[in-house]
């Protein structure tokens, strides 16, 4: 993790689908001997080239020709930005957001505020509804 120590770990909630699926991969593929999920064909890591070629065909097969053609999860690091963004649109509190994604909430916030679209009706309801809580 950049901007830490080496040994330093930080636990990061998944959702239980994920865990299901990286169970089903453990059981089925176990890991390199030094632990890694994926290795190389020599059991090291992956060359970032076979990465590459590998992510631009998952792409292929799990994304409309739409898509595959427009830079959405160009890299595997999009992901990570997906995932902020979900939560943040699921409603998840930024601090919540911010501890898993291992960085502050202004960061969250500078980074990620422009990526909450499209809840305005839900928004305008909730503060409708704490105005009426009063009466």
């Amino acid at each position: 993790m950049k901007h830490r120590a080496k040994k330093i770990a930080r636990p990061v909630p998944i959702p239980p689908e994920l865990v299901r699926l990286l169970r089903r991969h453990l059981a089925e593929h176990g890991t390199a001997p030094d632990g890694r999920l994926f290795s190389g064909g020599r059991g090291g890591p992956l060359s970032e080239s076979v990465y590459g070629r590998v992510w631009q065909l998952a792409r292929g097969m799990a994304l409309t020709p739409t898509q595959v053609a427009s830079p959405l999860a160009g890299r595997p690091y999009d992901l990570r930005h997906s995932g902020v963004t979900l939560a943040l649109n699921a409603g998840v509190p930024a601090p919540e957001v911010a501890r898993r994604a291992g960085h502050g909430v202004d960061i969250l916030l500078r980074v990620y505020a422009g990526c909450i679209d499209g809840h305005e009706p839900c928004w305008n309801g909730r503060i409708e509804d704490a105005l009426k809580d009063g009466d």
